[in-house]
């Protein structure tokens, strides 16, 4: 029985792609042979959207690949395997963080089946503050320990890691220190797949921390820990508020510093905001030694965010990588991010990999066993013939050259 909702994401068609698979990159099979296809007229959506993927007449890369293969080459040539932050995976894909909110806490099917999938998975922040290390038992609050077993439990060798992500109040209950030393992760951390990930900010709520709506009980328990707002008349509505941090260019660089210094053997990513400065930062994070870079656009999704935000605070993702020069190091990129020509895009634009968030999300919810897996299959598929069409046999050799921006 699905419960979860994605306004904003074109939700039918993610959970036709967690049901199908591969087969729902196309019309409906029954179509064929009785309708005929053909583009249809521009509907609403970001500047992302209304890129376009411009294949060149010529093509010496196609020629290049034939040569190497002995053959004319074919999509299935395309190789999509991608080094992001010091893991590596079969796909240029990772789940985004998902944090302490009931949507992300429900179920450890997103981490099996992530696992399964040999990529990379962000763990975000107040899980362990919220939910605890461990289990406490609750079918509602799984611990930050629980979701790291249950993916490992799955992970081929090789491939993939866990990011643990930390903000202001995990830092307060030392989450990093005790995932780093504790016996669990010794394995990720003895084969170089545990990294940390310093929380700058979200997409979808720039400047704010994260929100979470907790019950009057749960409200005593972390009274004094976070800050609480109760929202209707009878105070039966608590909000928790987060700390969003303060940062200086000084502060931001000594801290990535100090996780360089303090944990050696973890990566290092720092997940910014779509802030008006984001360019700027993520030099400075490069700088420092960050592994890899996140900017989350304006679109990304969240558990919960005040929808004035939504729609009206901080930069499109367009706009961020229109800022940010990665030269060479690992820029990763999230925002609504459903499909493999979305994410094709957002490959030539210079990310290096791209961030499942509510999409993971929904096509869990919509299977737990199989639904990311399906997903992910269908976005390799049209990544595979995206690359191919552009004259390309690896998703990292897109660049601005193959994208078309309409007049504006």
């Amino acid at each position: 029985m699905t419960y979860l909702t994605a306004p904003g994401l074109p939700e039918a068609a993610v959970r036709a792609r967690a049901r199908d698979g591969a087969a729902a990159v196309f019309p409906p099979l029954d179509s064929y042979g009785t309708t005929v296809f053909g583009a249809e007229a521009a509907g609403p959506g970001d500047e992302i959207d209304a890129l376009r993927l411009a294949p060149p007449v010529f093509m010496p890369g196609r020629l290049a690949a034939l040569i190497d293969l002995g053959r004319e080459p074919l999509y299935s040539d395309v190789r999509l395997t991608t080094a992001l932050g010091g893991f590596d995976a079969p796909v240029p894909v990772y789940v985004s963080a998902l944090g302490s909110t009931r949507v992300a806490g429900t179920s450890l099917a997103l981490s099996r089946q992530a696992g399964r999938l040999g990529i990379p998975m962000v763990i975000g922040e107040n899980v362990a503050p919220m939910n605890g290390f461990r289990s406490s038992g609750d079918d509602h609050r799984k611990g930050l320990l629980e979701r790291i077993l249950a993916y490992c439990e799955e992970l081929p060798d090789g491939v993939g890691g866990v990011c643990v992500q930390q903000s202001t109040e995990d830092a307060d209950s030392e989450v990093w220190n005790h995932v780093y030393s504790d016996p669990a992760v010794s394995g990720l951390l003895a084969s170089g797949r545990l990294g940390f990930e310093m929380k700058v900010g979200q997409g979808a709520k720039p400047g704010l921390g994260g929100l979470t709506m907790i019950s009057e009980t749960r409200a005593d328990d972390l009274d004094g820990q976070y800050a609480l707002e109760r929202l209707t008349p009878d105070g039966a509505s608590v909000l928790r508020c987060s700390s969003p941090g303060t940062f200086t260019e000084e502060i931001f660089r000594r801290q990535i510093q100090l996780m360089r210094n303090n944990y050696p053997r973890a990566r290092c990513w720092v997940k910014l905001f779509p802030g008006r400065d984001v360019g700027h930062a993520a030099d400075i994070a490069w700088e420092a030694g960050a592994h890899a870079v996140t900017v989350d656009g304006a679109e990304g999704g969240t558990g919960w965010a005040p929808t004035g935000f939504l729609g009206h605070v901080g930069l499109p993702l367009a706009e961020c990588l229109r800022r940010i020069d990665p030269a060479g190091r690992t820029l990763l990129a999230s925002g609504r991010v459903w499909d493999g020509i979305r994410a094709v895009k957002l490959l030539a634009l210079g990310a290096g990999a791209v961030g499942l968030g509510r999409a993971a999300l929904v096509a869990a919810d919509e299977d737990p066993d199989h639904g990311l897996e399906r997903l992910l299959d269908a976005m390799a598929l049209e990544m595979r013939m995206a690359v191919s069409a552009l004259g390309r046999y690896a998703a990292d050799e897109t660049g601005p050259e193959d994208l078309w921006r309409p007049e504006s």
